[in-house]
């Protein structure tokens, strides 16, 4: 039997869990002329959901990884080489003579790709302005363009302008989507709902949830279903644990499958491979652990063991983590950095360093 459960890259059927209303939002906006702006903390499967969404649309898709840029004319080669991927050279032939900075290109022999670069240049608006606008040239009505930039937060590390830059090249496209995905809520709500930046209000926001109890515990249920006789405690176990975490209920779904595959009986298997994670990770989380300061670390013990919010003066009382300015400066970091998150309520983005926070403050 194969393992029916996947974490750690973008899944697609049968390990995509039905999000049919979001895959119909997205689509909607991408038929209109609009552009859309994705947002949850990492490893909600916002990447899944996009490309599950515009899989069957019959449409050119660029996507670029902006955490893995390194500066902007990276940037601009890593898009026109996304741009060779979907032309033939002889077709782009003609759009990049045009351009005012010529490309070097060269054929990678290990993926049989085109490979893109762009000499550093003080000025590298033209090169952003020359591969942006060859998308808009090559859109058609019936086949627009797809541009989608992932964790488009980081564009500000790119560089300070770039922002400003991309704003005044693609206000003018019609013919191309954008699709901006972002896991830091704060920079990413900063860029597009603060109005002195220069994509405010440039695009439709959605933000991206967990998925419900009850569609988790069917697709865990029908995962277990073949392997073990008390698949629906299995599923109710595993939630109690990831609170419907996307990444962190298909990670360890997987573990228990796999020990379930191994055993005739199925007790104690979910605590088992919270177990086998708590000391797979331990030096992990005793690294991270020892990088936050005295506020921050109350601030996670306090959200990891009580349920109390972290802003309310009984969470002071009972942590002691100071003036207020000074515990919303720690959550906001936390949140920032990937640590806590927000749903309807405030807690620790992985349930297993919760766990371990826990059973090493009672030891």
């Amino acid at each position: 039997m194969k393992n029916p459960f996947k974490f750690g890259t973008v899944v697609d059927e049968p390990y995509f869990i039905n999000r049919k209303s979001e895959i119909g939002k997205v689509q909607s906006v991408l038929g209109s002329e609009n552009h859309l702006i994705l947002m949850s903390p990492r490893r909600f499967g916002k990447s899944s959901l996009i490309y599950k969404a515009v899989s069957n649309l019959d449409r050119p898709v660029i996507a670029t990884d902006m955490q893995l840029v390194t500066g902007p004319a990276d940037f601009s080669a890593q898009i026109l080489k996304r741009i060779y991927r979907l032309w033939p050279a002889e077709k782009l032939k003609q759009h990049i003579k045009k351009f005012r900075v010529v490309p070097s290109l060269a054929l990678n022999p290990v993926t049989g790709n085109i490979d893109v670069s762009f000499m550093p240049l003080t000025d590298h608006l033209p090169l952003l302005e020359d591969v942006l606008n060859l998308a808009e040239k090559l859109s058609t009505e019936r086949r627009k363009i797809i541009m989608i930039f992932d964790e488009f937060q980081d564009a500000k590390r790119i560089h300070p302008d770039l922002l400003h830059q991309m704003r005044a090249i693609i206000q003018h496209h019609k013919m191309v989507n954008y699709v901006f995905l972002g896991s830091q809520e704060s920079l990413i709500r900063e860029i597009f709902q603060k109005k002195k930046s220069p994509f405010y209000h440039f695009g439709i926001v959605m933000n991206l949830s967990k998925i419900s109890a009850a569609e988790f515990r069917e697709f865990l249920k029908a995962g277990f279903r073949d392997l073990c006789r008390d698949a629906d405690a299995l599923a109710d176990e595993i939630i109690a644990v990831t609170k419907c975490h996307p990444y962190y209920t298909q990670q360890l779904a997987f573990t228990v499958w796999e020990k379930a595959a191994l055993k005739s009986e199925s007790e104690e298997l979910v605590s088992e491979a919270v177990r086998e994670q708590l000391l797979i990770h331990d030096m992990d989380y005793e690294r991270i652990w020892t990088g936050f300061n005295t506020t921050d670390r109350k601030m996670l013990l306090g959200i990891s063991l009580s349920e109390l919010q972290p802003l309310s003066d009984a969470f002071n009382r009972a942590w002691n983590t100071g003036a207020p300015s000074t515990a919303f400066s720690s959550l906001k970091r936390l949140m920032t950095d990937g640590f806590v998150i927000k749903t309807d309520r405030y807690e620790i983005d992985d349930p297993f360093f919760s766990r371990w926070l826990a059973e090493r403050r009672e030891r």
